[in-house]
């Protein structure tokens, strides 16, 4: 997972941006981006990143640039880039369908239309919605109108629209390592939408809650801190390979 802000590969703590500092990675001594990424896939043997752009989040427009040039170098991506609409997310649909994942997030998304709409256009294999919560609230763009802010209820609304991947995400616990904080609301969704796939990210410590989120049955886990600080690494990443791993990082 990789946060980008201003161009640099940023270390993402408790949601709070306007504080993010220039990452410093065991992995790479640059928080340029693209060699940031290579690192990832040449150390950990993975080549599916999770990037969140937070400019764009913020409402500049997506840096396309480091997207095609990730793209370039083999990598498929998984993006935020602060979609608000079906029309902000038009440049998206450019990118290499094969290597491209699209997020739309809570904290952005205009609501029920524009996940319909997106998944009409880009297909539901190609369009994940991220369930934003900060400190368990959810957290919605001021533009939109969902009708709730039950996080269960807004997950309901989400696959509603087509949604097949949900990804569950507070932000207050991002960089912290002290735990997810959405592990019940997993349970909630898993029991009520069973086919659904169920992503979860932020406050991972170690291999062994990746290994008991799996087991719990998430179906990726995102992972960025961890890994930049070398918590978890290629070996940890091994135990994960004999059950088939399926989380970016």
């Amino acid at each position: 997972m990789i946060d980008l802000l201003k161009g640099k590969a940023v270390h993402a703590v408790g949601g709070r941006r306007a504080h993010y500092q220039p990452i410093q990675s065991i992995l790479h001594p640059s928080s340029d981006p693209i060699a940031l990424a290579n690192a990832f896939r040449d150390s950990l043997g993975t080549a599916t990143l999770y990037l969140a752009d937070l400019d764009a989040i913020a409402g500049s427009p997506p840096n396309l640039a480091i997207y095609r040039e990730l793209i370039a170098a083999g990598h498929h991506i998984w993006v935020d880039a602060g979609i608000t609409d079906a029309e902000s997310a038009a440049p998206l649909f450019e990118l290499e369908p094969a290597r491209s994942t699209i997020v739309a997030g809570l904290e952005t998304v205009a609501g029920q239309g524009t996940l319909a709409a997106l998944r009409g256009r880009a297909g539901a294999d190609r369009v994940v919605f991220c369930l934003d919560l900060f400190d368990g609230s959810s957290r919605i763009s001021g533009q939109a109108s969902w009708g709730t802010d039950d996080p269960s209820e807004l997950a309901g609304a989400a696959i509603e629209c087509g949604m097949c991947r949900l990804l569950l995400l507070d932000l207050s616990r991002v960089g912290t390592g002290r735990g997810l904080g959405t592990e019940n609301l997993m349970t909630r969704i898993r029991d009520d939408h069973p086919s659904v796939q169920l992503i979860l990210g932020g406050g991972i410590s170690g291999i062994e809650k990746v290994v008991a989120l799996r087991d719990a049955g998430a179906a990726a886990v995102l992972v960025g801190s961890a890994i930049h600080d070398g918590r978890i690494g290629a070996r940890d990443l091994e135990r994960l390979d004999t059950a088939g791993r399926s989380a970016p990082p």
